[in-house]
């Protein structure tokens, strides 16, 4: 993930997640062979104070409000948030009970997560001691494994169960309940994005080999959006279909007429 930086206003960096945190300076024009050299080296980040291995990361997430920050999940079931500048980290907490699939900024200081106990929860860093589960994906948990926080309307998020060809939608002022459920695909679902400059779209594509867009525009709340989720009624307004099933997608901040797809070894740019 590159840095979110629309202004230009601090060097090109690129983040990257395995084992480790990894952050590289993309080389400028302006650099001399050497200093490109120099500057092309990674800064390792390792979450674990104690030893020089750490669990996993699964998944990242770059700060779009606050680029100095980026926020890790690992199957140790942490979550941790690093300070970029210093590369340090600023703060790691332990809410869930087992591995954190997935994380996602809705704010400058906030932030949620899903794991492999079942549960969304949201976090706030002004109240580092206290986490609020947002949804839970049954009595006998089902992993959730995905996570998209609407970035125009951060009222909402959406999340990806494990093996299920089922998209929740939740509205964080009403925990517990989906404001809709997208039951479209006829396999799992792998991936969700949504829309960069609008409210009301989103995008799903999974193992039926389907990109799906919906406009969630007519979903209610409270009792309106229980009622929406018992009927699971709606239908996407464009779909695509790909040669294999999809396993990641992007829709793009810059060119919002634009989202690409990946499958088989293949990347796909499509126009929407």
């Amino acid at each position: 993930m590159f840095i979110p930086d629309p202004h230009a206003l601090r060097p090109d960096l690129l983040a990257t997640s395995a084992d480790h945190l990894r952050i590289w300076r993309i080389p400028s024009a302006d650099d001399s062979a050497d200093d490109a050299a120099a500057n092309n080296n990674s800064g390792s980040l390792n979450g674990n104070r104690n030893s020089d291995y750490c669990g996993p990361l699964t998944s990242f997430d770059w700060n779009d409000a606050d680029p100095r920050r980026i926020g890790t999940s690992s199957i140790d079931t942490t979550c941790t948030i690093w300070d970029v500048e210093r590369e340090a980290v600023d703060t790691q907490l332990i809410a869930h009970d087992k591995e954190v699939y997935d994380i996602a900024w809705g704010g400058a200081g906030v932030f949620a997560s899903v794991s492999a106990d079942g549960s969304v929860r949201v976090f706030d860093l002004r109240d580092k001691e206290h986490s609020t589960i947002i949804y839970e994906s049954g009595s006998a948990p089902t992993p959730l494994v995905r996570l998209g926080w609407n970035k125009q309307d951060p009222r909402y998020m959406a999340t990806i169960i494990m093996d299920s060809p089922k998209v929740v939608v939740l509205d964080i002022r009403y925990p517990t309940l989906p404001v809709v459920e997208l039951h479209r695909h006829h396999a799992p679902v792998n991936a969700i994005a949504w829309a960069p400059h609008s409210s009301c779209h989103i995008c799903t594509a999974g193992d039926d080999m389907q990109a799906l867009i919906w406009d969630l525009s007519s979903m209610g709340t409270g009792s309106n959006g229980a009622a929406a989720a018992a009927e699971g009624g709606l239908d996407p307004i464009l779909a695509y279909t790909a040669g294999a099933e999809i396993e990641q997608l992007q829709w793009s901040a810059t060119q919002p007429d634009w989202v690409a797809i990946a499958f088989a070894n293949k990347l796909q740019i499509l126009r929407v």
